[in-house]
């Protein structure tokens, strides 16, 4: 084999050397160059996309919040509206309730008065009652006849005992 001949060594040597210091230049003018362009273009492409982002971050946030305040906004008015609502409600209730307590209490005075005249009458109509039945126990008991007034006015004293 040539290449293991010692006496072959030097221009070998010498090869080697030419050939790397072209490949070096080769690749240190061409192609490391190319490849760092590639590396950058990828690492602006990549920048830039990171730029996207950052913004499409900002952008969602901007929009979450928003929504969120409006969301906050809907439901203090939906509270608002509520409060109202009830309030209305019950303002309307009480009225109502009154209307009816009002209502209840002209019957209930009409009522009594109905009660009292009717008891006025019936205890009218008692004493008299009472007289008649008084004369006609003294008259069947004694067998004589009582005057009318004075049934009346033994009436009129036992009723003014009792009340």
């Amino acid at each position: 084999m040539p290449q293991l001949d010692i006496a072959t060594f030097p221009p070998q040597l010498i090869w080697l050397a030419i050939t790397f210091i072209v490949l070096y230049l080769l690749m240190a003018k061409l192609g490391l160059p190319r490849i760092a362009r590639a590396l950058e273009a990828r690492r602006e492409r990549i920048d830039g996309d990171l730029e996207k982002a950052q913004q499409m971050k900002a952008e969602a946030e901007a929009v979450i919040a928003a929504y969120e305040r409006a969301l906050a906004e809907a439901r203090q008015q939906a509270q608002q509206t509520l409060k109202e609502t009830t309030d209305r409600l019950n303002a309307e209730a009480a009225e109502r309730q009154r209307k009816v307590a009002e209502t209840l209490h002209a019957e209930t005075g009409a009522a009594e008065r109905r009660i009292a005249q009717a008891k006025t009458a019936a205890l009218g109509n008692l004493r008299e009652v009472a007289a008649e039945v008084a004369r006609a126990a003294a008259a069947r008991l004694t067998g004589a006849e009582i005057d009318a007034g004075r049934a009346a006015a033994a009436v009129d004293a036992v009723m003014r005992e009792r009340s």
